[in-house]
């Protein structure tokens, strides 16, 4: 069996895990003399070109909606054709409960990606997600500074007995332990993509904190947000990374629970009525009622973001909508990858 010499990592990161995940793979990679590139999938090549040959690819990307974000599987379906060994990785929803770690689940995500990379001859021979610090934070606190540390230490410890066996050379397939799991919530990974995505990238919005320094703007990894009437305004194609509400130096980017309650509630009226009243019992079906509660649900998410949007520029309305979102009060807290030297000085 020929030596690995080199490796190429590519990665796609919103608060750093993924980014954090590739850093300690190069680590690793750099003690066992092997050549370790690492590449940003947000700032690589439109046109990319056929990777060196002998070389490990390595692709590390967080998990959104049970699957890789569209900005990875876009990269991945643009990477060129080769016959290289490909790794993949993933950083999903980790938490901690005592001395133990939550897993998360990677859904579709490798199956997926692994099916495109076949098609264009690589050959696969590792996947491995990793349970870092969820950063849910639409959906939860921040976890403690302790946790973040706990878990940053554990999945450290873990990458390196997986390097050990990928950087021999030899097939690394821990996520077959997840099949089953992952297989199950499939339905909601494509519910997701092709829906749920859209929807949670009305979920940010600045609050009369903003002082309009464009630095959201600047850093979205995916050009999603734009400046309307001198204000951020998050657009569709954003990955709901949250780079933008952790990189926030006035912390005012929020989420809006308020506006999705508000729409949650006005859908569910809307939907029914019109359930009742349009559609023929004959016909009626949890397909059809989800079909259009959901419709319902999209079409005023978008009006009433764009009227919110508006709204905040009354200062007294902006306070108000602020108010009704978790994420302005300090105990819900950010989420931030931690540098190594915050957690190995307690080792």
């Amino acid at each position: 069996m020929d030596k690995l010499r080199k490796a190429h990592v590519f990665y796609f990161s919103g608060t750093g895990n993924a980014r954090r995940v590739a850093l300690w793979f190069s680590e690793f990679a750099a003690k066992s003399n092997i050549d370790c590139r690492l590449t940003d999938i947000t700032k690589a090549d439109t046109h990319l070109q056929e990777p060196e040959a002998e070389t490990l690819i390595v692709i590390i990307s967080p998990i959104h909606g049970f699957n890789y974000p569209k900005i990875t599987l876009d990269f991945i379906r643009r990477f060129p054709k080769g016959e290289n060994k490909v790794v993949l990785m993933n950083t999903r929803a980790g938490l901690r409960i005592g001395r133990f770690v939550t897993p998360g689940l990677t859904g579709i995500a490798f199956m997926v990606s692994s099916f495109i990379l076949k098609q264009k001859g690589y050959h696969i021979t590792g996947q491995i997600p990793f349970d870092m610090p969820s950063n849910w934070l639409s959906i939860h606190p921040a976890l403690s500074d302790k946790s973040v540390k706990f878990l940053h230490q554990k999945n450290y410890v873990r990458l390196e007995k997986h390097c050990q066996r990928i950087l021999s050379g030899k097939p690394d397939f821990a996520s077959d332990k997840d099949i089953v799991q992952d297989a199950l919530i499939s339905p909601v990974a494509l519910a997701y993509y092709l829906v749920g995505r859209f929807a949670l990238a009305k979920s940010f919005y600045a609050s009369p904190a903003c002082d309009n320094c464009g630095l959201c703007i600047k850093k979205c990894p995916v050009k999603a947000i734009e400046n309307i009437k001198s204000h951020p305004f998050w657009t569709s194609r954003c990955e709901s990374c949250m780079k933008c509400m952790n990189e926030c130096p006035k912390k005012a980017i929020e989420t809006a629970h308020g506006l999705f309650l508000i729409v949650s509630l006005a859908a569910s009226f809307a939907s029914s009525y019109l359930i009742h009243h349009f559609i023929s019992n004959d016909i009626q079906s949890g397909f059809i009622k989800s079909a259009v509660f959901t419709s319902v649900f999209m079409l005023l998410l978008f009006a009433l973001y764009r009227l919110q949007h508006l709204l905040l520029r009354i200062k007294w309305i902006g306070k108000l909508i602020s108010y009704s979102s978790l994420t302005r009060y300090r105990f819900w807290g950010r989420y931030k990858s931690i540098p190594d030297n915050k957690w190995k000085d307690n080792e």
